[in-house]
């Protein structure tokens, strides 16, 4: 015969608060493995994670102090060019050499370079042309110089050596700067049109100067000039009319007159 089942199982039933409090106290223990796992991962893996933070705190602080001081120091400097360049201005020459000298030595790029250059140029004011050149030629040669302050020492350096230079070594010097992308263009550019001519090349010379003469990022006094070469040359490039600012219609170049 079938027994009757048991009223004593310890299922409880849905709904029950035996259930309600099983279903809890599961809870419970499931937060209880969850919160031991998070301690575990974090006794784990804190102090590596702790020393990577630390560190890109630690390189990010000193590139702000780094980027701090290199402004101030810049400032500085910029403050002792404009006072060197206020005693060149009053005539004292000597006081202002000295100044320019310290920041050519110790300043910041920036300042250094145009210290450097200004010394050359006072040598060439003085008439150490020989002198002045070697300066203009250690700043073209010195890598850690900004390149417009190279270029333009290079230009520099070349016209004072113009005359004793071989048109070969001034064609070379000169024409990778005497390009329209380039800050000192129409000074490159006069320069190479004037080799060219010493090579007895005005077909060079003549289509250089026109198209030079056309940029109006070139001075107004270096068109003038190219227009009246080119136009001695047989080459139209335009007229010089004061009133266009120096660029009258040109028209394009042609052969030179026999």
């Amino acid at each position: 015969m079938a027994l009757p089942p048991s009223t004593d199982s310890k299922t409880p039933k849905p709904g029950s608060r035996d259930e309600a409090a099983q279903d809890g106290f599961l809870r419970e223990v499931d937060e209880a493995l969850r919160e031991e796992q998070m301690v575990n991962a974090f006794k784990r893996y804190a102090k590596p994670v702790g020393l990577a933070i630390g560190a890109v705190l630690l390189a990010l602080g000193g590139y702000l102090y780094w980027d701090h001081t290199n402004k101030v120091a810049a400032g500085q400097w910029s403050e002792r060019m404009v006072m060197a360049m206020d005693r060149l201005e009053a005539g004292q020459i000597e006081p202002a050499i000295k100044d320019l000298e310290l920041i050519s030595r110790e300043g910041t790029d920036g300042n250094r370079a145009a210290a450097l250059m200004q010394l050359a140029a006072i040598s060439a004011q003085q008439g150490k042309y020989d002198e002045a050149a070697k300066k203009f030629a250690a700043i073209a040669a010195d890598t850690k110089i900004p390149q417009p302050f190279r270029d333009l020492a290079t230009i520099r350096e070349v016209t004072l050596r113009f005359d004793t230079m071989k048109p070969e070594e001034v064609v070379t010097r000169m024409k990778p700067l005497a390009v329209p992308a380039n800050a000192f263009y129409g000074s490159a550019a006069e320069l190479l049109g004037m080799a060219y001519l010493e090579q007895n090349r005005p077909d060079l010379t003549g289509p250089l100067f026109v198209q030079a003469a056309k940029d109006k990022s070139v001075p107004r006094s270096i068109r003038s000039r190219m227009r009246q070469i080119a136009s001695g040359l047989g080459f139209d490039a335009g007229i010089d009319n004061p009133e266009l600012g120096g660029d009258g219609p040109a028209a394009p170049p042609s052969a030179p007159q026999s």
